[in-house]
């Protein structure tokens, strides 16, 4: 890798902490983020419950916000802000359209995100359709998940997880470990390589998508196959939030251990609170607590993916005798780590409730916005015929293996803790 690019992800790891914590601080000092609705059931009700001028002008207040902070940050890092200007625009379309799509009482029914639909919406275009060099140059994937991430630090309390106790955080840390390592010799015997092994790995075990970027930062990896690995996490999510609930009734578990079968299983916060809705107030509880106990452990996972790979990356030559010091482990560090972790600490022990109460509407929108937004992008950035030829069925195989693992696994330990 070229020192202009190690500078370049450096930069971004600390341009995504200074903007993302832009947004929390402008929030905590008065700056009122709206949350739009979205929630409509036909088409007669989308003119008064979502083309409302009231709501319209809340869809523009958070797209100039985030639109700022977009050509901010292209600016910082040195890159085209004519692209920025032109593409973020047609980005936050496409998004919107899958935010009202998602909004569909029918829809909701399934339990489908709107990063889903942002998804879909993307691969239809750049799969159908030829995506114009303007549009493709202004998407910044990483960048939007990251600030993303930042923002989601201020949703991971540390006293919520205390309250129901120690047993979330112990799940966690089992399947984590557990299923993390089960991926990775899986996918080795596989032959992958160690690259996507690493992804995949932290994808099924921590925390879905989330995971997968943030262990692509830690590593510098390859962002063709960070988007195979997103894909797979999605492909399979929508079958396990709606299966899982009904496979839990089935096999007559109380709520308090699906819930924690549910938060330890499914990828996604969003999911897990929609399947652990599907279940009982209980399990939506438990589950809740389960997957915030695995955010937590997103940075220090990331943390020690970085160091792990600081000492077993093959060097190229040029570099080989350069040794696994502390700086080195701190270039490869993902920074913006610290910004997910201080904002976990700062709305966990400084922040008043009621500030947190007054603010947290707006950043959960504008979290999910930003969400939304990189999913549209990794859509418009990827071609299937593209992926799959790279990439085989082994990484697939892989992915299915170790999914079908943690499932299983976090069953058995949930009704070890919660039973």
């Amino acid at each position: 890798m070229s020192e202009n690019k190690k500078n370049f992800a450096l930069t971004e790891d600390w341009t995504v902490v200074v903007y993302g914590f832009l947004i929390i601080i402008l929030a905590i000092t008065g700056l009122k983020i709206p949350s739009p609705s979205f929630g409509w059931e036909s088409a007669a009700d989308l003119p008064e419950k979502v083309l409302n001028g009231e709501n319209i002008l809340k869809i523009i207040f958070n797209f100039l916000l985030v639109y700022a902070i977009a050509i901010l940050s292209t600016a910082t890092l040195g890159k085209k802000v004519r692209d920025t200007i032109l593409g973020f625009p047609v980005v936050y379309l496409l998004t919107v359209a899958a935010l009202i799509l998602a909004g569909n009482a029918f829809l909701k029914n399934w339990n489908l995100e709107a990063v889903i639909f942002s998804l879909t919406i993307g691969l239809l275009i750049s799969n159908f359709f030829k995506v114009p060099d303007w549009l493709k140059n202004s998407l910044s994937t990483e960048l939007y998940v990251k600030i993303g991430l930042v923002i989601l630090g201020t949703s991971v309390i540390f006293g919520d997880i205390l309250k129901a106790g120690s047993l979330g955080l112990i799940q966690a840390l089992l399947v984590v470990v557990s299923v993390w390592y089960f991926a990775f010799w899986i996918s080795k015997k596989l032959g992958i390589d160690r690259e996507l092994a690493v992804m995949i790995s932290s994808a099924v075990s921590i925390f879905g998508v989330s995971a997968a970027i943030a262990t692509s930062g830690a590593i510098k990896g390859d962002s063709k196959k960070l988007s195979y690995v997103i894909s797979l996490v999605l492909i399979t999510a929508i079958p396990m939030i709606i299966f899982m609930p009904f496979l839990a009734k089935t096999l007559g578990l109380s709520e308090t251990v699906t819930g924690a079968w549910l938060g330890g299983t499914i990828d996604t916060t969003g999911a897990v609170i929609a399947s652990g809705t599907m279940v009982g107030e209980e399990a939506l509880k438990i589950s809740t607590i389960v997957k915030f106990s695995q955010n937590v452990l997103l940075g220090i996972a990331a943390f020690a993916i970085s160091v792990y790979w600081t000492f077993t990356k093959n060097q190229s030559a040029e570099v080989k005798e350069a040794k696994p010091t502390l700086g080195v482990i701190w270039e490869r560090f993902p920074k913006f780590v610290i910004g997910f972790i201080a904002a976990s600490v700062l709305f966990s022990f400084f922040i008043s409730s009621e500030t947190i109460d007054s603010v947290k509407g707006g950043l959960k929108a504008l979290q999910g916005l930003w969400f939304a937004l990189a999913f549209t992008s990794i859509g418009l950035e990827t071609r299937f015929s593209d992926l799959f030829s790279h990439q085989g069925r082994k990484p697939l195989y892989a992915f299915l293996i170790a999914q079908l693992f943690n499932i299983i696994i976090t069953l058995i330990i949930a009704l070890i803790l919660f039973k």
